[in-house]
């Protein structure tokens, strides 16, 4: 019988409090209270997959190093999935999210890696239930659902991280560091691209600037298509659609600047100080009301910040990309993907700072930031009461909410009136101030049964 001294926890309330405890003991070593070099079960978190095919084991590998997978969840058993069904045969199965967080209430975690068009409403509901969130990039389908998140986040009181795991590495620390000394001065343009979703030559990712089909195949009986398709409208089962083409349809997917915009985009946003934009304008090849276009440029404008000058940001896919650079050397090219700082002393085209003389005689500072333990590993120590994630929702949610804004400026709706003038953003009003009619596509309507 308990005292009336005596107190309950939960699980997840001892694994934080503990967690914030040991930090304090810093002359305590881990392995002392833990065992030797082993974590303790108590401080193991149980995490569920949800989209264990594609991205999703990747990230199951990650944590399993060091946490307990109980639960794994996909709408296709097909090969892919069942593959990662027998790396951790001690979780139970499912093909619906609902009833595993109904089922398994001992989930501490969840890592969502389904495709773009459920991240939010898969996300939103295990942070309701109080679970810590790992969500693949982009973070969310529309502008509406991320700004959600964010707040959601901050709500529930949960440990979050998006999927873009560039943001770990100390690449773009350097490049922060560098581009904060000043080495080519006050930067006004940037340009990034990227060959996805086809280049034009040899590669196609994945289909845009299609239509829909209009043969009706059977479903395969591994798949069930209607929790596919979930919170979207329904439509026939396609192999045009699943596995993984899905990015490129509007329904589904966030196209070339969804799917890439939050890797490339992070370290620009984090260096240059960026936040929300002040204007959007694009340019596309042929788009229509089923597919993003199958290549696009995005122009964002943004405001003065911090000390910086203002600073324009063009995106360019499906392998267009920026003219070519006078300070280009000998058997140096722009590539298929990259980043062109632009600034009034100089340039840095990826890593690589021109002109040839700016580079021999600048020296870098001795790097300051400090490294990451790695992109999971982030979330882990924050689920378990460290610092927040370097992609938290706090960041990853403004982030995504740009890189979607530009996906706006592609509807086939606003494309006519875009040839004469540039959208204006107004983030505080959450609107397009003069062209309110383009609000509509910050959300979109969610197939009865589903809701944020």
């Amino acid at each position: 019988m308990k005292t009336k001294t005596q107190t309950t926890i939960s699980r997840r309330g001892f694994i934080g409090t503990s967690a914030s405890v040991l930090a304090g003991l810093t002359i305590i070593p881990r392995h002392a209270v833990s065992g030797l070099g082993h974590i303790a079960p108590s401080d193991k978190l149980n995490i569920a997959g949800v989209g264990i095919g594609g991205m999703g084991r990747s990230n199951l590998a990650n944590v399993a190093k060091t946490e307990n997978i109980v639960a794994l969840c996909d709408v296709d058993w097909g090969e892919q999935t069942t593959r990662v069904f027998k790396l951790y045969t001690g979780a139970k199965q499912y093909k619906d999210y609902r009833i595993m967080l109904d089922s398994q209430k001992e989930i501490d975690a969840v890592i969502v890696a389904t495709s773009d068009h459920t991240h939010a409403v898969i996300s939103m509901d295990s942070m309701k239930r109080g679970k810590h969130v790992f969500t693949q990039k982009p973070l969310t389908h529309t502008v509406y659902e991320a700004k959600a998140l964010t707040k959601a986040a901050k709500e529930y009181k949960v440990a979050t991280q998006m999927g873009n795991q560039g943001q770990a590495g100390n690449g773009p620390r350097r490049l922060r560091e560098m581009l904060w000394d000043g080495v080519i001065g006050p930067v006004r343009e940037v340009h990034v691209w990227t060959d996805r979703p086809n280049n034009g030559l040899f590669k196609t990712y994945w289909p845009q600037g299609v239509n829909r089909p209009a043969e009706t195949p059977p479903t395969p009986e591994v798949l069930d298509w209607d929790l596919f398709v979930g919170p979207a409208p329904m439509r026939p089962y396609h192999p045009a659609y699943h596995p993984f083409r899905w990015r490129g349809w509007w329904d589904f997917g966030t196209g070339a600047l969804g799917d890439i915009g939050c890797h490339s985009l992070d370290p620009i946003f984090r260096a240059l100080k960026l936040k929300y934009p002040t204007s959007v304008q694009a340019v596309s090849t042929l788009v229509n009301t089923e597919t993003y276009p199958s290549g696009s440029i995005v122009r964002y404008e943004f405001p003065a910040r911090e000390g910086m000058s203002p600073v324009s940001l063009t995106w360019y896919d499906g392998g267009l990309r920026p003219l070519l650079i006078p300070e280009l050397e000998p058997g140096m090219k722009m590539g298929e993907g990259g980043t062109l700082y632009i600034g009034d002393k100089g340039k840095i085209l990826n890593d690589t700072i021109l002109p040839a003389a700016l580079r021999k005689s600048y020296k870098a500072p001795e790097p300051y930031i400090p490294s990451s333990p790695g992109h999971e590993e982030e979330w882990i120590l924050a689920c378990k009461g460290g610092a927040p994630a370097g992609s938290d929702f706090d960041w990853a949610g403004p982030l995504t909410e740009t890189v979607l804004l530009g996906n706006i400026a592609l509807r086939n709706e606003v494309k006519e009136k875009l040839g004469g003038e540039v959208m204006l953003w107004d983030p505080d009003k959450f609107s397009f101030t003069n062209m309110p009619e383009a609000d509509k596509f910050l959300h979109c309507d969610y197939r009865k049964g589903w809701s944020l």
